[in-house]
């Protein structure tokens, strides 16, 4: 049977098809009269027959070669109740990633019979495990994605085939206020759960596990029992196999349902929690809640969702237990909520509150925070002060590493010495909770940490800084200035150019490129449990990490960021390098590595080109490969969204054009690392100039001593 006959795809299933943005194939629309006209959908949002577009793209060589996961995408478009039959090969994904590799290959070779056996035997065997699949179905026509799942399992690996059936279930998931938290902030929120001993919890609560990003940093830091929950069954199907297959040794149990109006875990008080709760949910179940035993602190006005969260999560957590949540900046000092704030300060249940840079997590264009709770001991007295962290003071693009250090290096002495605490001017304060407890309870880091006091500054010392980055300023701008003058930018013809392409997966194949890459690093024991972080040793060869090309700086990574008991690579001069990973509100970065960088290892998300110098320039490569269109192209994922380097275009010129294009795209790097460094040069400078004013410390210009 062929299943793609009579198949239906939208203009977002085209791009993806031939590994170019939406926008170009509006372009097509419009442009060629050839292209073929709406089989169905709306006038805003038509649909085309695929056998169709395929047939146009192949005529002009804008069909790639087929993939496993491009496969499978377009089986599950194409099949009826696609999202149905992708939460119903969850259970598939996991059973055949449990099987010996050669089971597994043998698997899609099965006749469709055999195969939909295989399937309903597997979804037997793992209904309990996966929410959702308790009743799972599988009709004669489900043979065919299913096959395709298989293909892409072998080939591309049980995680990627799982991100594949998340997409879809993600176009037919009707949740709200449902936001995935980022890997790395998943990461630093783990980390706060580490005690001053650098003992994790064991157990690890996640009462809106989503697809249980928040839990798989856990069982990465080392807890070994996992409880998750969600109320929708999509999300809780997805956390259950993306943990199982992450962390196989932690005892995992995820349910679906509404953990505030139908607790699945009732009984249950864990080591820690993680938690980000449903951003802007009103209907959170006020009314038939009033009188619930969770709100140890005050009933949460309807208003304030977020507050019965922080109930729930401290109802759940054994003594001293520690929970962190992320937070909408709003909840630090709404009107509605001060008295409920006011009693988790008074009873030391709130421990710390950090403010976050914008784009930290979704809503991207919101400073959110994160709360550090702790159940209070009853036998203990309840502690004095509250730490508050305001990382944006300091960090203003987002930068994980700067973050994660801000963080934790207020958190860490904190909780050493509470009392001893002395903070860092302008960043982080342990405030007394007798000064938090005013009439507004407004607990917003940027508003209540302290600048550094009169008595810290130091006039003449001020002054003499203030010198110095003041001549570091007016050489940044030098240089700026230097480089900024016109070039000669001709414009193409009336069109822009239309030269033919070639995926990287052709020029790998072809001999043009080597393709390197260093697996993140997942601390794990020959016995499967996370050991520990380890540390660098001195004058240990650097390692360039994917912030350090963001940044466009020397290696800053060291060996402690590298996976242990596997080969890692060396970077060489000439080496293309590209972030893997994007950010939100960001693009790919990318640079051609220096001399003086060759032999540093190559940190996890970095994808390294060693192009053949006869072939490709250097630069040449870089410019196209980092190209947003080109990036965006060539994107796959769901909750961590990356590149996928085989897909990314280049096009086909000769050596010598390649050059003069590497030549322009090597200056814009100088010029964009020359504009960075003479914005970082300003900003210490007015920093620095406007504490000594507002502190008494310096005088306007030319205001003299007196």
């Amino acid at each position: 049977m062929n299943q793609q006959a009579s198949a239906l795809v939208t203009a977002a299933d085209i791009s993806r098809l031939a590994g170019v943005t939406r926008a170009t194939v509006s372009n097509w629309r419009r442009r060629h009269p050839d292209f073929p006209a709406p089989a169905g959908g709306t006038d805003t949002s038509p649909t085309y027959d695929l056998d169709a577009v395929r047939a146009w793209l192949s005529a002009r060589g804008r069909l790639p070669e087929d993939t496993p996961a491009d496969r499978l995408r377009t089986a599950l478009r194409t099949h009826p109740g696609g999202a149905e039959l992708a939460l119903h090969l969850l259970p598939a994904v996991l059973t055949a990633a449990r099987l010996e590799r050669r089971e597994r290959e043998a698997l899609p070779e099965l006749r469709d019979d055999a195969l939909l056996r295989w399937v309903r035997s597997a979804a037997d065997d793992g209904a309990q495990d996966i929410p959702g699949n308790e009743d799972a179905a599988y009709a004669p026509e489900a043979a065919g994605p299913l096959r395709a799942l298989l293909h892409s399992v072998v080939t591309d690996g049980a995680e990627a085939a799982t991100d594949v059936l998340a997409e879809r279930l993600l176009e037919d998931t009707g949740g709200t206020g449902t936001y995935l938290t980022p890997r790395p902030l998943a990461d630093l929120m783990a980390r706060l759960l580490t005690d001053s001993a650098g003992a994790f919890p064991a157990s690890v609560l996640d009462p809106a596990c989503g697809t249980g990003s928040l839990l798989a940093a856990a069982a990465s830091a080392g807890a070994t029992a996992l409880h998750g929950q969600d109320v929708l069954a999509t999300q809780s199907a997805q956390a259950a196999v993306r943990l199982r297959l992450s962390a196989p040794e932690a005892a995992i149990t995820v349910h679906t349902g509404d953990s505030l109006r139908s607790d699945a875990f009732k009984d249950l008080t864990a080591d820690a929690v993680l938690c980000n709760p449903p951003y802007g949910v009103r209907e959170w179940g006020h009314d038939e809640l009033a009188y619930d035993q969770r709100w140890a602190y005050g009933v949460p006005p309807k208003g304030e969702p977020e507050l019965a969260w922080v109930q729930h999560c401290l109802a759940h957590l054994t003594p001293r237990g520690r929970a962190v949540l992320l937070m909408p900046p709003a909840v630090a000092e709404r009107t509605a909520g001060r008295r409920i704030r006011a009693q988790l300060v008074r009873d030391g249940a709130l421990r710390a509150v950090v403010s976050l840079p914008q784009g930290a997590a979704t809503p991207l264009h919101i400073g959110l925070h994160l709360w550090v709770l702790e159940r209070p001991d009853p036998g203990a007295e309840a502690p004095g002060t509250v730490l508050l962290v305001d990382t944006a003071a300091e960090i203003r693009a987002l930068d994980w590493d700067a973050v994660d250090d801000t963080v934790l290096s207020a958190w860490r002495p904190y909780l050493d010495d509470q009392d001893g605490f002395a903070g860092a001017p302008g960043i982080a304060t342990a405030m007394q909770v007798t000064d938090l407890l005013d009439e507004a309870v407004d607990l917003t880091p940027a508003r209540r940490i302290r600048t550094a006091s009169r008595q810290a500054l130091r006039p003449e010392l001020l002054a003499r800084q203030a010198s110095e980055q003041y001549d570091q300023l007016r050489q940044a701008a030098a240089d700026l200035v230097g480089m900024s003058t016109d070039g000669d930018w001709p414009p193409a013809d009336d069109r822009p150019r239309d030269w033919r392409t070639a995926t990287v997966a052709d020029l790998l194949r072809g001999g043009a490129l080597r393709l390197l890459h260093t697996a993140p690093p997942g601390r794990r024991t020959r016995s499967g449990q996370p050991g520990p972080r380890p540390e660098a040793e001195p004058g240990a060869r650097p390692a360039l990490t994917a912030a350090d090309v963001f940044e466009n700086r020397s290696a800053s990574g060291t060996e402690a960021d590298l996976p242990t008991g596997v080969a890692v690579p060396f970077v060489e001069a000439s080496d293309v390098l590209l972030t893997e990973i994007l950010r939100p509100g960001r693009t790919a970065a990318a640079r051609v590595v220096e001399p003086g960088e060759a032999g540093c290892f190559l940190g996890p998300h970095l994808l390294l080109f060693r192009p053949d110098q006869r072939r490709l320039d250097p630069w040449f490569l870089a410019g196209f490969l980092a190209a947003e269109q080109n990036v965006n192209a060539a994107a796959t994922g769901t909750s961590l969204v990356r590149v996928d380097p085989r897909r990314l275009r280049v096009p086909l010129l000769p050596l010598a054009e390649q050059r003069r294009y590497g030549t322009a795209f090597r200056h814009l790097h100088e010029l964009r690392t020359a504009a960075r460094r003479a914005d970082r040069a300003a900003e210490d400078v007015t920093r620095l100039l406007g504490t000594g004013l507002t502190g008494g410390a310096l005088l306007p210009n030319g205001h003299g001593s007196a």
